[in-house]
């Protein structure tokens, strides 16, 4: 497993610090196998890159939804081989979307740690623009569901105004598909006794979610698809348009510097 550049970049603390985990827990989840073993370099010093990464923040998010380690070892080992740090991404957000709406007390340096890293005064107001948490005298009140996808927006090389115009997009679109999806529901069940509603209602709700995020994600895919592999035959284009140009180009400077030349030489 290596990063963008091709090679494991993190040191076992490193790792922990980025993770927001003990050192001391990455080892146990390695020897129980829930982590794959790190790439061994100079000095028998093992790295970790984006995979290990992954799995530590899907492993917390199950811990966090109060399934216990045998739980997530199972879970775990029915996994696909093979999966990329996208989809574990996807993985974990699947699984944080059941995460109740808590808010949770923390200070400043409780907050750099429940980040994984250490947080500049900029980045906690981006933080508090996006809703991820707000300030209570010394004190910050965090959504603790919130908190992992902020501190990944920040990383996220677009402008403040643009993720904040995502967040409000999703919110609009989001919450008009729950209206509708829930007057469908409301219909087909209006016959129905109150017990068996419940009972239905509990049953849909997480179907109805994966399939939200089924064809959110499907949806997403081909629009950028699309946009890039317009982008692509654009790019194409223009190369094309600018080959003829220069050929013709060189034709025709060719042709009249020969018939100047001659004339010249004829005079």
């Amino acid at each position: 497993m290596t990063t963008d550049t091709g090679e494991p970049a993190l040191t076992i603390d490193e790792l922990a610090a980025r993770a927001g985990v003990t050192v001391r827990t990455v080892r146990f989840y390695s020897t129980r196998g829930l982590l794959p073993p790190p790439v061994i370099g100079p000095r028998r010093v093992g790295r970790y890159g984006r995979e290990h990464l992954a799995r530590l923040a899907l492993i917390e998010e199950m811990q966090h939804q109060g399934m216990t380690l045998a739980a997530i070892e199972r879970h775990l080992r029915q996994l696909p081989p093979g999966l990329s740090v996208r989809d574990l991404a996807i993985h974990r957000a699947v699984v944080a979307s059941w995460a109740p709406e808590t808010v949770e007390p923390a200070t400043r340096e409780e907050l750099d740690r429940r980040a994984g890293r250490p947080l500049t005064d900029a980045e906690v107001q981006r933080l508090t623009a996006m809703g991820v948490l707000t300030r209570d005298g010394d004190v910050y009140r965090v959504d603790a569901g919130l908190l992992r996808l902020g501190v990944e927006l920040l990383d996220v090389p677009f402008s403040e105004e643009t993720v904040l115009a995502a967040r409000t997009a999703l919110l609009e679109h989001s919450r008009a598909a729950a209206r509708d999806l829930s007057r469908l529901l409301r219909e087909a069940v209006a016959e129905r006794d109150a017990r068996d509603v419940k009972s239905l209602s509990a049953h849909m709700h997480p179907l109805v979610v994966q399939a939200l995020l089924t064809t959110f994600q499907r949806s997403l895919r081909e629009e950028l698809h699309q946009w890039l592999d317009g982008e692509s035959e654009g790019a194409g284009d223009d190369g094309e348009a600018d080959g003829s140009k220069d050929a013709g180009g060189s034709k025709e400077a060719g042709g009249s510097k020969d018939a100047g030349g001659n004339g010249a030489a004829g005079a």
